[in-house]
């Protein structure tokens, strides 16, 4: 098992024991801290440490590391003015006054994570692969000792708040500090023009790449902030845990499945070979491999998730039982999604993601207004969605087919 897949075990199996230790209002307000953090720490650096691996010089490279952490400074504080500035405001549209005083963490959660990525791709560039895989095992251990240890001593949902800055700050001072006994010599090369030439020759990051993931990561504040408005914290902290324990496992799986299509397919585009007999069988095998557990959630959810998180989750089990219809076609289209990137289809693919994104929020927000329980709302959801899915399906076999069609002619 490799080091990213132990560090992104480590939260699963530590749930049954924090569910014990904290209450759904308090996962509920750490999903809407999280939610809106991440929202902002995708914009924190304009998404240039992407670039960071495309020089063909390393001082042009090491150029790009410090103007992300220099933009990630920027955000960083420009976010703790709005914070400070529009606190009460914030609150509200939240909905949750408890968040109030957590909301100054979040320029410190925005400025560490612009930091961290950064420092993450520059050590990718140079392959320092040993030293990425611990360093991802060292932080998501810090997170779970912290999240354990504060949960017992009663710190409430300042401890998942707390447990996730701690792993952040560790893992971002061990890549700090690898950097500079490493590649110190790289920090003379760093000049303000160069920089400014680099922000124009890789504008396309912060243009589109960066807004790309900010639709996605916008898209889970407004669910978040739905539900709360809709039902109440209780009810967020239990749709929160269902997708961490149901589309982090589907989300591993499907991510080494990815990386094994990208490059099978991109082998037969680079030579000009048909692949669209590939995508239907691994869209057809990933459905198949993922019926029987869909089964299982939709019949025993409920008891499963009373079972391995405690009786206070039992509602978990019913939304998972409603959701398991979405999550099921999330499953099969997450590792397809490469598909549109290797036939150069990305500006399609980016209004497949808007669309998918406004009908996920419609759905929700519809479900909110028609029903008084979220397992309805969620039913709802999972069948529009699923709708959305088949018709993203046969687009993504339809673009295989015409590159068909293209080498045969």
């Amino acid at each position: 098992m490799t080091g990213t897949s132990i560090a992104q075990a480590i939260p699963i199996a530590i749930s049954p024991i924090l569910t014990r230790i904290y209450t759904p209002e308090e996962f509920g307000a750490f999903a809407l801290y999280m939610s809106l953090a991440t929202m902002l720490s995708v914009i924190a650096t304009g998404r240039y440490e992407l670039a960071i691996m495309l020089p063909k010089k390393d001082d042009d490279a090491a150029n790009i590391v410090a103007l992300s952490i220099i933009i990630a400074f920027i955000v960083s504080f420009l976010s703790f003015l709005i914070i400070h500035i529009f606190n009460a405001q914030i609150t509200l549209i939240l909905g949750n006054p408890k968040i109030s005083l957590w909301l100054y963490f979040i320029p410190i959660t925005v400025l560490l994570t612009g930091i961290y990525q950064s420092l993450n791709y520059w050590s990718s560039r140079k392959k320092q692969y040993k030293h990425l895989a611990t360093n991802k095992v060292l932080q998501s251990t810090t997170i779970a000792s912290t999240n354990l240890g504060m949960g017992v001593t009663g710190f409430g949902n300042s401890g998942l708040i707390l447990g996730q800055l701690s792993g952040l700050s560790i893992a971002t001072i061990m890549m700090g500090k690898l950097l500079w006994k490493e590649d110190s010599d790289r920090l003379k090369k760093i000049k303000r023009i160069k920089m400014f030439a680099l922000i124009k020759k890789y504008s396309d990051f912060p243009k589109i790449n960066m807004f790309q993931a900010f639709i996605n990561d916008f898209k889970n504040l407004i669910v978040n902030i739905l539900l709360t408005k809709y039902y109440n914290s209780f009810i967020l902290g239990q749709f929160y845990m269902v997708n961490k324990i149901l589309l982090l496992p589907s989300g591993l799986i499907g991510s080494s499945i990815s990386q094994v299509l990208y490059k099978d397919i991109s082998d037969k585009y680079n030579s000009k070979e048909d692949f669209s007999k590939d995508i239907l069988y691994v869209m057809i095998k990933l459905f198949l491999f993922a019926l029987i557990p869909f089964f299982i959630i939709v019949l025993f959810g409920k008891e499963i998730f009373g079972f391995i998180l405690g009786e206070n989750w039992e509602i978990a089990g019913d939304l998972a039982s409603s959701f398991a219809l979405y999550i099921l076609f999330h499953f099969v289209a997450s590792p397809i999604s490469i598909i549109p990137f290797i036939v150069q289809k990305q500006g399609l693919a980016f209004y497949w993601n808007l669309g998918g994104t406004l009908i996920y929020i419609f759905s929700i927000s519809m479900g909110g207004y028609l029903f008084h329980n979220l397992p309805d709302a969620l039913l709802l959801t999972s069948i529009i969605m699923s709708i959305y899915f088949f018709f993203y399906f046969m687009w993504i076999y339809n673009i295989s087919k015409k590159f068909k069609k293209y080498i045969n002619e």
